[in-house]
């Protein structure tokens, strides 16, 4: 999905709007610098001074989010991320996305959560994730 088209314009144009807008862009700016592009010295300008890890896998801080995009490099250089969805209410941005690690495979359903700061850089982030089945019991599709 290209960043400029999942970014839904309310068309409002109060400043709520807007901040709301600048944090699912600066989201959406960090999903492809940070698992697309892998580019840890970019998605760094993207986080706050303090960045709080929920996901128990990943350490707390910059230094954290620097070795997890280090391991994506090494064991999944190909993951891609595509953002089926994504919302903002108040400092939160939520994204739901469609995670492949390797080319080929079903991938993932991931729903990430972000807190941002006051200029709009991620401060705090919660994942839930499940893999993607290979049937169903329902004709619904997970995205």
């Amino acid at each position: 999905m290209d960043i400029t088209s999942a970014v839904r314009t309310s068309g409002s144009g109060g400043s709520v709007d807007t901040k709301l807008e600048r944090n699912k862009r600066n989201v959406l700016a960090f999903y492809e610098v940070a698992i697309n592009d892998k580019d840890f010295a970019a998605a760094s300008r993207l986080i706050g001074d303090r960045y709080v890890q929920h996901n128990p896998s990943i350490a707390d801080g910059a230094e954290g989010l620097e070795r997890r995009i280090e391991f994506m490099k090494k064991a999944f250089p190909e993951l891609r991320a595509e953002i089926k969805n994504i919302f903002a209410e108040g400092d939160f941005v939520i994204g739901h996305v469609h995670g492949v690690r390797v080319p080929g495979e079903r991938g993932t359903a991931i729903v990430d959560i972000f807190r941002l700061d006051e200029n709009g850089r991620l401060i705090e982030h919660w994942d839930v994730m499940q893999d993607l089945p290979e049937e169903a019991a329902n004709e619904n599709g997970i995205f």
